[in-house]
């Protein structure tokens, strides 16, 4: 082998000479020159020299032309016949598809077996493989190409639809729980308030006892003197009360709760507690781009005469805010650092001492029953647990809390603004416990939806979902829905009220109705879930109309300025 003349390529030279070698022997595999090498046309292999006579003798049956490479000429290779060694097969057995020689056809085992000369076989072999060729890279390879583009587009297609399935579920998965939980949050108020009720009825029951006993004592003190008294007067003067202890007061008719229910597969889930009945449908594919609800109450419509059931005089000079606990009880605050828990009679039940400087920002009652407030200058929102405060929220640095609601899902709707005066910013932030779930402040191209200015905003979140807004920067009332869009708005127009609309406090009630306080005009505004007006109240003296609540009885819990709570039952019972 000769040496490389270039570190990047060799030059391989003929074993025998020194000539840059052209080919190989094919039987010892030397490189030889175009001089040197031999080539067998008959087997169509290049042999060196000294190998052309081993290849003789190897196939010493077969004839062999060995000439020079230079004469060597490319013809088929016939292979020699397995049944007669001397012979080369030149022609294909088409009965048995074999080759065979002419010995085999005139003598031998195929002798009178239809014949075809092997190069003729090889030339329609070779048109068919041309044939088969061209078809499968024009037609089969291009016809497999686009199913495969299609299969991919379907792959592509079906794992999207899947992943629409699953967000559609989970969207489902959602609705559902929210409105089981909604059912079962007026199940347990409910429940609540009828204990409340029953328990309530007792204990006037047991006192009235415990009264007349007390004054059944005092006369048998009285009548043990007269036993001994000498004085004439004294005695005439002695009046039988026996008659009226004879007979107990009357009894207590109590209306214990009871549950029922039928949970039967495949069927509407219906369930009934006291007066409530709610129903749980499957819900519609429609149903997915409204507001759904399933919950069916037995509260009755809008009372023809609304009227005024209690009139609440409180401890406040000036009442700021009102949030009812139960049937019959509210947590109320004025214009100082503490909060009090009254009872429809205007008895005080607790009195919690905020950690605020001057008064709370606003307050409200989670579904849990505990006292939540804000405290503006410490940012901070607050819940009372033992009677002691707990900071439950910090706000966004920069954002000062104020209106406070917790919601049916148990979230918490906080107003914040930022700033003194006109220029005053506001928005509406959703905790779910101390993580901000969402903030309402600009609708979908980015316009603010609440109006800049120095007025505090009210809050409150209705059945469906939509948060309610009182802006009395705007003097009107925006509904959003659950993603922050804008369902309506309501600026009074209807009401053709003597006066400007001014809203201020705002609460929803379990028929999804709006009701607003109306500052200017000494009345409240009732709206149904869609924003269309149904009626004023306007006839129970309202003035300087400063809280807003509903309790679970379905009155109307009104703060007026004087320090007066009036309850007003404005719904029948069907």
């Amino acid at each position: 082998m000769a040496t490389s003349t270039s570190w990047a390529q060799d030059v391989i030279t003929c074993d025998l000479c020194d000539k840059a070698a052209q080919q190989f022997c094919s039987s010892c595999q030397v490189s030889l020159c175009e001089t040197c090498i031999q080539s067998c046309n008959s087997c169509q292999v290049n042999l060196c020299e000294t190998c052309v006579k081993k290849h003789r003798d190897e196939f010493k049956s077969l004839p062999h032309d060995i000439v020079p490479f230079l004469h060597k000429k490319a013809q088929l290779v016939f292979s020699a016949c397995q049944e007669h060694i001397d012979q080369r097969c030149e022609v294909n057995c088409k009965e048995c598809n074999k080759h065979v020689c002419l010995k085999c056809i005139v003598s031998g085992t195929h002798k009178g077996h239809d014949v075809e000369e092997l190069t003729e076989t090889h030339k329609n072999k070779i048109q068919k493989i041309k044939s088969d060729t061209e078809e499968m890279r024009t037609k089969l390879i291009p016809k497999y190409q686009k199913e495969d583009v299609e299969i991919r587009n379907k792959i592509s297609k079906t794992k999207s639809k899947v992943d629409d399935l699953g967000n559609e579920s989970k969207k489902l998965r959602t609705l559902w729980h929210q409105e089981v939980d909604n059912i079962f949050d007026k199940i347990d108020s409910l429940s609540q308030s009828l204990t409340e009720k029953n328990l309530n009825a007792l204990q006037e029951y047991h006192n009235k006892i415990k009264d007349l006993i007390s004054e059944m004592k005092i006369i048998v003190k009285q009548n043990e003197k007269l036993f001994n008294s000498n004085t004439l007067s004294e005695v005439n003067k002695y009046q039988s009360k026996l008659n009226e202890y004879q007979d107990f007061p009357e009894h207590v008719d109590l209306e214990l709760p009871s549950l029922r229910s039928n949970i039967d597969p495949g069927k509407e889930l219906v369930i009934e507690i006291g007066g409530y009945g709610a129903t749980l449908k499957q819900f519609s594919q429609l149903s997915l781009s409204v507001s759904v609800s399933c919950l069916a109450t037995a509260i009755g419509k809008l009372m023809d005469q609304v009227r005024v059931i209690a009139t609440i005089p409180t401890n406040h000079k000036r009442l700021l805010g009102v949030a009812c606990v139960g049937g019959a009880e509210a947590w109320i605050y004025g214009n100082n650092k503490t909060i009090t828990h009254i009872d429809i009679h205007g008895t005080v039940r607790d009195t919690v001492t905020t950690t605020c400087l001057s008064c709370p920002g606003g307050i409200s009652v989670s579904k849990g029953g505990e006292l939540i407030y804000s405290d503006y200058f410490s940012g901070t929102v607050n819940i009372v647990r033992d009677g002691k405060s707990e900071t439950l929220i910090i706000a966004p640095q920069g954002w000062t809390p104020w209106r406070l609601c917790c919601t049916r899902s148990r979230d918490i709707l906080v107003h914040v603004y930022r700033g003194i005066g006109p220029q005053s910013k506001h928005k509406i932030i959703r905790y779910q416990r101390q993580n901000i779930k969402q903030e309402i402040n600009k609708d979908g191209q980015g316009n603010r939806i609440l109006k800049d200015g120095g007025n505090r905003l009210f809050m409150s979140e209705n059945n469906n979902g939509d948060v309610c807004v009182s802006d009395l920067n705007a003097d009107t009332v925006v509904v959003v829905d659950n993603t922050g869009k804008v369902r309506f708005r309501y600026n009074g127009t209807q009401a053709r009220m003597e006066k400007s609309f001014a809203p201020r406090n705002i609460v929803t009630d379990a028929l999804s109705q709006i009701i607003v306080a109306d500052i200017n005009n000494n009345c409240v505004h009732i709206l149904d879930q869609n924003g269309q007006f149904l009626r004023c109240v306007e006839d129970c003296e309202l003035k300087n109309l400063s809280g807003l609540s509903v309790d679970s009885e379905g009155r109307l819990w009104v703060g007026c300025g004087n320090g007066e709570i009036k309850v007003i039952k404005y719904l029948r019972q069907s």
